[in-house]
């Protein structure tokens, strides 16, 4: 019943709006300025009541009064059942579940029950006296808090006996509030992701987000509207179809979840292992196990199930499957493309397209491969080295200029010689031969391949006769005999002028040498 009773004035005009002029229950509210519930309820009233319009005309304010409130509403209703009211408060995580759709499979069941405004007031009431941290309506598979515990572990090496402290991460899913927790090394990016993988493959699927602190193994850039995600943490959530939503800097109520979640691992974990120790990582983590089966086991208070339970009817068929593989720690650095289209990453060289020089664009290196990104495209892959200072060049990346000269070798010099003749076969084959490495002669045979598109095969191979015969295994000799034409007289001829040796008073001969060193004297 309204806390203010309307005059009979106005009750006469509801009901005129309604049976006579045929207007909504929201229209008839929004002309006489009441609520709609207080009009739904002086209908309900008049209908038990038996009253028919128009109402008769012997009838004055106060026969008409005593008609309507004769009875008390209760009276007139019946007894009210009461919903269950924790049920419907997990009702509500799974996805598209509305207090008005709850309200509607109410009064489906239960006819006389309470109106929709009563019911989501008493429910309100009800959601008071959870704890703070549950007032939020958590979807079923929508959400994951993370988070590192303030307090740590230890782990004692059993030959030295040096103690290591080590992190206790622990992951809670928003609707069934199932924890997930394990002892990693340090905060590192490579513990993080591991952990998260971990996690997800214990739950058996993947949530829709993933809401961590601002640490900077999740967050680059902590901001209040924008954060910088880390790129390898972005990554991961893409694998398994996530996203990442940071909660806010300084706003512990958007992860009031994980700061639960954290101080029940402390008591329950932490404190009952605070007396044992333990000699490795693996140890340390099944003992966590351990106990983790019986803190998911446990009946929560407020709702009198299990955090297992929960996660069994609400929050895993909401998961997103996982994919078919595993994901693979991936790091992103920025790169500048230098003049010789390579990128340098962990020290060693990898080529990308030559147009891309000087540009800036993204590295993802895995254990096994590099990719390359440009403008978010894929525009290189390398299996990735080891080592330092060594390259991976694919002759596709290269000018067509460098490509030519990359694709010749010892062998194809040789092969394109032998087409020639044999006499230039042998020229080439001496010039790598006189280098200390085969490479530096690939300059000279090239130009020698172009003197003989320039003078023609014949002259070429009988210049590189000449030469082998000299010994002159060099570009500049072809192209001197060439040039001069020598390559035209043959061989006896050149060898007779040059060993002929002109009669002149001056020139002595072999035999003044040859003569004994008295007579020399004399």
């Amino acid at each position: 019943m309204p806390r203010k009773r309307l005059s009979m004035r106005r009750i006469r005009e509801v009901l005129r709006l309604k049976y006579e002029c045929g207007l909504t229950n929201r229209q008839i509210a929004k002309s006489q300025l009441i609520g709609r519930v207080t009009v739904a309820e002086y209908l309900h009233r008049a209908e038990k009541a038996g009253l028919q319009w128009p109402l008769s005309e012997d009838w004055d304010d106060s026969e008409l009064e005593h008609r309507l409130f004769r009875l008390p509403f209760s009276e007139l209703t019946g007894r009210r059942p009461l919903p269950d009211w924790a049920r419907l408060h997990q009702e509500l995580r799974r996805p598209g579940v509305t207090l008005f759709l709850l309200w509607q499979e109410y009064r489906a069941d239960h006819p006389n029950g309470y109106q929709y405004s009563q019911f989501c007031d008493r429910y309100r009431q009800f959601a008071r006296k959870l704890h703070p941290s549950m007032r939020q309506v958590h979807r079923a598979g929508e959400k994951a808090f993370v988070d590192f515990s303030g307090k740590k572990l230890e782990i004692v090496d059993p030959r030295t006996g040096e103690v290591t402290p080590v992190e206790l991460f622990v992951g809670v899913l928003g609707a069934s509030s199932h924890i997930y927790a394990e002892a990693t090394r340090d905060q590192s990016l490579p513990c993080w992701i591991d952990a998260h993988v971990r996690m997800v493959e214990a739950w058996k699927g993947s949530p829709a987000i993933f809401v961590p602190d601002n640490l900077k193994s999740g967050v680059s850039k902590a901001s209040r509207y924008e954060p910088d995600l880390n790129r390898t943490y972005q990554d991961f959530a893409r694998f398994y179809g996530s996203v990442i939503i940071p909660a806010r800097p300084y706003r512990a109520r958007d992860k009031a979840k994980a700061e639960v979640s954290v101080l029940l691992a402390q008591r329950w974990i932490l404190a009952v292992l605070r007396n044992r120790v333990f000699f490795s990582l693996a140890e340390l983590n099944a003992a966590i196990g351990e106990l983790l089966l019986i803190l998911n086991d446990r009946p929560m208070q407020k709702l009198g199930v299990s955090r297992r339970e929960l996660l069994e009817q609400v929050d895993r068929p909401a998961l997103k499957p996982l994919p078919p593989g595993r994901y693979e720690f991936a790091e992103w650095k920025t790169c500048s493309v230098n003049i010789d289209y390579h990128i340098e990453v962990d020290h060693n060289l990898y080529s990308v397209p030559y147009q891309l020089c000087r540009e800036k664009v993204e590295a993802r290196f895995t254990q096994s491969t590099v990719e390359v990104f440009y403008k978010s495209r894929r525009i290189a892959s390398h299996q990735r080295l080891r080592g330092r200072g060594r390259s991976s060049t694919q002759p596709q990346h290269m000018p067509r200029a460098h490509r030519a000269h990359a694709e010749w070798t010892p062998s194809r010099l040789i092969s394109w010689a032998e087409k020639t003749g044999p006499q230039t076969a042998q020229l080439v084959s001496g010039i790598m031969q006189s280098r200390a490495h085969p490479e530096q002669g690939y300059r000279a045979c090239l130009g020698i391949m172009r003197l003989g598109q320039t003078h023609g095969a014949a002259r070429l191979e009988a210049a590189s006769r000449r030469a082998c015969r000299l010994q002159a295994f060099s570009y500049r000799t072809i192209k001197n005999i060439l040039s001069a034409g020598m390559d035209r007289l043959p061989w006896e001829e050149e060898h007779t002028s040059l060993s002929a040796v002109p009669i002149h008073d001056n020139i002595r001969g072999a035999a003044y040498y040859a003569a004994p060193k008295e007579e020399a004297r004399c």
